[in-house]
């Protein structure tokens, strides 16, 4: 498949921190090929299949987790990259990757340990992605991490644009393999990045419907979605409603892509974009969504945030969560006795690196390793903070 010239080539990848025998190319597989791969076979990544998407620790097999929301991002991905002519691979492993940094019970646990790190530079899971990939998740013999290529590391780090002031754990990496923070990422990043926002803007509809804390009566307040759904409706007259919800998300996904894959053509005439450095030297985003589904993807995103995120449901399990990961972390640095081996073993003497060394192995756990750890440690109950 020919490429756009504005897309990351793997034959001029910046390469790897770490010089690998065979260099860029592997038997067939090219640098961004590889780097996918890696993503898949990584622990982190299986991990994702026990992690908060929406509802933590989801009763129903039928919700999504971190791992298949990925999945689905990639997808969206893909079809945009190709679309575009971008390059289909890098786009793939960036999507695959995007949610590693996440700790267990989502943005509650995020919260968790941004307070218990709050002395020692606070957590941020974009961050911690990068941490993980390129230091934590160490399979190789003669180097931590997985030795991904600059231009996967580069698009995790700027995935939502360029970066003024870095997290600690973004900084020490950058100081080793410089990332170019304050420049744009390639366009494939900017894909991942948006392909999030579509995914988890629809499928987060389906699973606040099935798990019946959102109402189709509430949703169809959304001019935009009841005009759909009035179209749906009238399309299939003679199908139940209740078997159209997939319809609907299937057409707002589609209508979303379009409208990226048609705006961003034109962001990229209107700027002459050339090559991949007029992308990285660009005055703003190139892949984004026309203005007039922007304002509807805004306005989804604060309905969705108002009676979906913060239902009461949702905001009592969060609550129950931060104080699980709260626990967890004053009791391992209470009592360090309390980690599994290799952790313990490995635990620094001095701050920042301890704290920083216990949040690590917290952020590492999916959701049921934790909530069996703090039953473990404090008797199957949350402990009563002050």
């Amino acid at each position: 498949m020919s490429h756009a010239p504005f897309a990351s080539d793997p034959a001029h990848s910046r390469g790897r921190l770490h010089a690998e025998e065979g260099g860029l190319m592997r038997g067939p597989r090219d640098v961004f090929q590889r780097d996918r791969d890696r993503i898949i076979h990584s622990i982190a990544f299986r991990r994702l299949r026990h992690k908060t998407q929406v509802f933590i620790s989801p009763d129903g097999d039928h919700y999504r987790v971190r791992l298949t929301h990925s999945l689905e991002v990639a997808q969206i991905g893909r079809t945009i990259a190709r679309a575009l002519g971008l390059n289909e691979d890098l786009t793939e492993a960036l999507c695959l990757a995007h949610d590693i940094g996440h700790p267990p019970f989502g943005h509650a646990g995020e919260d968790a340990l941004e307070e218990a790190l709050c002395a020692h530079g606070g957590f941020d899971h974009n961050a911690h992605t990068i941490r993980v990939l390129a230091v934590l998740e160490s399979p190789y013999p003669r180097w931590n991490g997985l030795n991904l290529s600059w231009e996967l590391l580069e698009g995790l780090a700027k995935h939502n644009g360029p970066v003024a002031d870095p997290p600690w754990a973004l900084a020490q990496i950058n100081a080793r393999f410089d990332l170019e923070l304050p420049r744009w990422a390639s366009l494939e990043a900017q894909v991942a990045a948006i392909a999030d926002d579509i995914a988890y803007d629809n499928h987060d509809i389906d699973d606040g419907l099935r798990a019946g804390i959102l109402t189709m009566d509430q949703l169809l307040t959304l001019p935009f979605i009841a005009e759909r759904w009035e179209n749906i409706r009238s399309e299939f007259s003679d199908v139940a409603p209740d078997r159209l919800v997939a319809e609907l998300v299937r057409q707002q996904i589609g209508a979303m892509v379009n409208d990226v894959i048609d705006q961003t053509r034109a962001n990229i005439a209107a700027s002459a974009i050339a090559g991949i450095a007029d992308v990285r030297g660009a005055d703003r985003a190139m892949v984004a969504f026309s203005p007039e589904m922007r304002e509807r993807e805004r306005m989804l995103k604060r309905f969705m945030y108002a009676n979906v995120y913060h239902h009461p449901v949702q905001v009592d399990a969060a609550d129950g969560a931060r104080v699980i990961v709260a626990d967890l972390f004053a009791a391992y640095r209470d009592r360090p006795a309390l980690m599994t081996g290799a952790w313990r073993a490995a635990l620094p003497d001095e701050e920042p690196a301890r704290s920083r060394h216990i949040a690590d192995y917290l952020a590492g756990m999916t959701d049921r390793f934790a909530e069996t750890q703090h039953a473990q440690i404090f008797g199957g109950k949350a402990a009563a903070r002050d």
